[in-house]
């Protein structure tokens, strides 16, 4: 797979338990391009929408470019990053919380270990790894002749390094909380400041080490094992505490990848050039120059000629520009997908767990929120707002894992059927104001909690307080406005009294465990939802038992059909993302099937006058 498949693959695996995505705001989208071989523009296979513009089908669209050959390890490849705020600048994977920061590490740095098309570790990586059920190990082999950039070969002490600096009592950034981290035995206590050194972790050589795990879970092949070297040498005396800031970190940091950092200018731009001692062979380009580009002026750029492809393209504006000359558009499933959350309790910091409380909640009563599921028109929104590049969603195994994915029964858009369910459970308008009030006869707001950015934002928050008015419900925006992101999700973290119900999106990772955002003691689960069912199930999903595949899918969809019955969320759109790309561009692909012939240090130019 190529580098931008692999970084968006990569960067979702951590998403999933790091950070909320920015909700429905104009953002790369996502879903799988199935049409591998046509080269056609997509803007021709379009129907036509119910407002006069056209519907798109992401499998209409190739998942790599028609250019491909042999790159002649010349030329400038000028690549942009769709931003409105720049990137941070903590360049190092073990330190980095933002996509922006993440995009701009994958250009100069790249994992050990590979992944198939099924989100599975394999070995054709520059390390290789070796399971043993019989003692509960696993043997990481680093092959020979990996070096880092300032010249120095890559050890197994560096990747081991990672796993030491992230579980260190100063480690201060967001990983380190999953199993591929907590099932080793010995890092608790090394977490803790209890003990020197990681106890399962064997160095044998330079190029070898054990890891010996409490249980092996299934979730370790599907990106627990963290795929990352550390550069040990290159952080020699800066204390773990002071690394994310660090030199090291933020104006000179190295990698393994194809090309190496030359200069920064902060939250701006990169500019690196040809890593000659690349471990994989020659790569195909001279130079990379990779910079932040207004989300409002990245389509100009890309006409102009001036980048050759974008990170993050905004879907909302693809319409607009379908018929770029010189342009080719690649597309693919992205793992992710939007919903409105209700919260149903709060967070207990003390126990670290969620506090369920839906009985103390406005929006703790199932049948309230079966209703507004009905009311709203989550086809309509796809094809109005997105062209048909988002489309409706059910289970919350989402299309992103294909061979998991399962259509279930939700409830249809059905304006009647809500009317009805509110009757029922005694939401009536008492005082003839046309608007419902609760079963206690008191007049009954939603605050519903919406982040601003993008042409998009508005209009679709609008579009969903009207549905639920359609059926006697008054939802108002929080404070009266949308939110800018940070205060978003601010707001949401700490349960604000202000939010009933909210809008965001969550990236799903590479492993279809959905426990750190609906596992009771995850931080990121901002409904504050637990049941005794849901838990027995995402246990039951990452125990010895589901190492068994038919069984951990059978598992995991019993816990979507269950969600779709409690609603702790409405999940609303899956999402397919779009990217344009020069067509002088050689052996740039989209497609998450691994392919030697089209991995990143292959992308090469053709010289144009």
């Amino acid at each position: 797979m190529t580098k931008i498949s692999w970084s968006r693959l990569l960067f979702l695996m951590m998403l999933a338990l790091v950070l909320a995505l920015a909700a429905c705001g104009g953002g790369s989208s996502e879903e799988e391009t199935a049409d591998e071989e046509s080269g056609d523009d997509a803007s021709s296979e379009g129907e036509t929408a119910e407002g006069g513009g056209e519907i798109y089908n992401y499998e209409d669209f190739p998942k790599t470019v028609s250019n491909t050959g042999e790159p002649s390890g010349e030329g400038t490849l000028n690549v942009a990053l769709a931003s409105d705020t720049p990137f941070e600048g903590t360049l190092n994977f073990n330190f980095y919380n933002g996509n922006p920061d993440f995009e701009m590490i994958s250009l100069f740095d790249e994992p050990l270990l590979t992944m198939d098309a099924d989100f599975q570790y394999t070995n054709d990586g520059a390390m290789q790894y070796e399971v043993n059920e019989d003692d509960n190990t696993v043997t990481f082999t680093l092959n020979d002749g990996v070096k880092w950039h300032d010249g120095e070969p890559v050890t197994i002490q560096d990747y081991v390094s990672s796993y030491e600096v992230i579980g260190h009592p100063d480690y201060d950034g967001v990983r380190g909380s999953t199993d591929g981290f907590t099932l080793i035995e010995g890092f608790d206590e090394y977490k803790a400041g209890e003990a020197d050194e990681i106890s399962g972790i064997e160095i044998v050589d330079e190029q070898t080490a054990v890891f010996t795990y409490k249980e092996l879970a299934p979730s370790l092949t599907a990106g627990g094992f963290w795929a990352y070297a550390f550069p040990t040498h290159h952080y020699e005396g800066v204390e773990v505490a002071e690394m994310p800031e660090a030199p090291q970190t933020r104006e000179n940091p190295i990698g393994i990848g194809p090309y190496k950092v030359d200069s920064i200018v902060s939250g701006e731009s990169i500019s690196m050039s040809k890593f000659e001692d690349y471990w994989r062979g020659e790569p195909g380009l001279e130079a990379v120059n990779a910079r932040v580009v207004a989300t409002s002026s990245v389509a100009s750029a890309m006409e102009s000629g001036e980048i050759d492809y974008a990170i993050n393209f905004p879907t909302d504006q693809y319409p607009d520009v379908a018929e770029m000359e010189g342009v080719e558009w690649l597309s693919n499933v992205e793992g992710s997908y939007t919903y409105i959350g209700f919260k149903l309790g709060s967070w207990n910091a003390d126990e670290g767990k969620v506090d369920y409380k839906p009985e103390e909640m406005k929006m703790g009563d199932v049948e309230l929120r079966r209703a507004m599921w009905h009311a709203i028109d989550n086809d309509t929104v796809g094809e109005r707002f997105y062209n048909g590049l988002r489309w409706k969603a059910s289970s919350l195994i989402t299309p992103y894992h294909a061979n998991w994915h399962e259509e279930i029964e939700v409830p249809s858009y059905d304006p009647e059927e809500a009317n009805r369910i509110l009757d029922e459970a005694g939401y009536e308008d008492t005082d003839g104001d046309g608007l419902r009030e609760d079963p206690d006869g008191e007049p009954l707001e939603i605050k519903f909690a919406s982040m601003s950015g993008g042409d998009i934002a508005e209009p679709l928050a609008n579009y969903y307080i009207q549905s639920w008015r359609e059926v006697g419900l008054n939802v108002v925006l929080t404070n009266g406005r949308l939110i800018e992101f940070n205060s978003f999700y601010d707001m949401v973290e700490n349960d604000d009294p202000e939010i009933d119900i909210y809008q965001g999106a969550w990236g799903v990772g590479s492993d279809v465990d959905p426990s750190g955002l609906y596992g009771p003691t995850a931080p990121f689960n901002y409904t504050r939802y637990e049941s005794e069912e849901s838990t027995a199930l995402l246990e039951q999903g990452n125990s010895e038992e589901a190492l068994d595949t038919e069984r951990r899918k059978e598992i995991y969809n019993e816990w979507a059909e269950l969600m779709a019955q409690d609603i702790p969320v409405i999940p609303t759109l899956y999402r397919a993302f779009v990217v344009p790309v020069n067509e002088r561009v050689i052996n740039y692909s989209e497609d998450y099937e691994y392919n030697e012939d089209l991995l990143w240090y292959r992308v090469g130019v053709e010289e144009t006058e």
